[in-house]
């Protein structure tokens, strides 16, 4: 029965293929595009019954940023690909991995807001030139953070993938617990439950950095706009909507990639599973790294 299981995360992962070497990405691509101009055109009529004062205007704006949000993200960049590897690879609970996506697209709204005012108060900059800040300086930025994030999965999932070479007998003490009282008379550092928990961390705090670092484009324009129709305050607000549309798509890829994993290793059983995660490990570490260099490519 278990095998069965595997059938789903291979379809899942079939169809990304698939979808890669058709230009089917292209595709949602275009068709997301579009769905971005009508919602464009939706919030600008929205930002003018705000600033005429209109009932319900401000919540009608804040719909209209979370929709454009959500479709805005099926585009390139929002770390889609960098959460989904990582969900694939990583042993992360669920409910980290979503937390992580929340504050990652909660940090590229800050990014993007702390930019146009600075921009806008400190340096006199126009949109073209704040627009071009993002794109020519924090688009390489990230796809550099996203890149090292990759190539360290698929570093990480070959060490482990090495250490299974060992003979058994230094994998099982390799693997012991060498806690006060274990019995071997020493402790070698901390436990595994510390690692786990240090390295937790620090993962996080790599990913949201990597993805924070690249502001939207939709919020500089939507900041900017509203800078210039008095009403930036609706505008911030916005903004964060945004952000929690482009959350709720990265969410979603997290729950595919914890069950692509889960699916996998229940599928495979213990010793099995030991050997294909660290090789899913490499191939997803490459995968994010493949999509930082096509990033970088336009800004290079």
């Amino acid at each position: 029965m278990r095998p069965v299981l595997l059938i789903f995360p291979l379809l899942l992962v079939a169809a990304g293929v698939w979808a890669l070497a058709t230009g089917l990405d292209h595709e949602v691509g275009r068709w997301a595009a579009g769905w971005q101009r009508e919602l464009q055109n939706a919030l600008a009529g929205g930002l003018r019954a705000l600033r005429a004062g209109e009932p319900g205007a401000i919540a009608a704006l804040v719909g209209l940023c979370f929709g454009y949000g959500f479709v805005h993200a099926l585009g390139p960049g929002h770390g889609k690909f960098l959460i989904g590897g990582y969900g694939v690879s990583s042993q992360v609970p669920l409910l980290r991995l979503s937390l992580i996506s929340l504050f990652s697209a909660i940090g590229q709204a800050l990014t993007a807001i702390i930019l146009v005012l600075a921009g806008l108060f400190l340096m006199g900059w126009t949109r073209g030139q704040m627009t071009g800040v993002a794109e020519t300086v924090m688009l390489p930025l990230s796809a550099i953070a996203i890149g090292l994030i990759g190539a360290w999965l698929a570093l990480r999932g070959g060490r482990r993938l090495w250490r299974l070479r060992a003979p058994p007998a230094m994998a099982a003490h390799a693997a012991h617990d060498h806690s006060g009282g274990c019995g071997c008379g020493h402790r070698h550092g901390p436990s595994v439950e510390e690692v786990r928990q240090a390295g937790g961390l620090r993962d996080a705090a790599a990913l949201i950095c990597g993805i924070a670092i690249r502001p939207c484009s939709g919020a500089i324009l939507l900041l900017v706009l509203t800078w210039h129709m008095d009403i930036l305050a609706a505008g911030v607000l916005g903004t964060l909507a945004m952000s929690l549309g482009t959350a709720a798509l990265t969410i979603l890829v997290a729950a595919g990639s914890v069950f692509i994993r889960h699916g996998t290793r229940l599928s495979l059983g213990g010793a099995r599973a030991a050997y294909a995660l660290p090789v899913i490990e490499m191939f997803a570490g490459a995968a994010v790294l493949a999509v930082a260099f096509q990033m970088a490519g336009p800004a290079l």
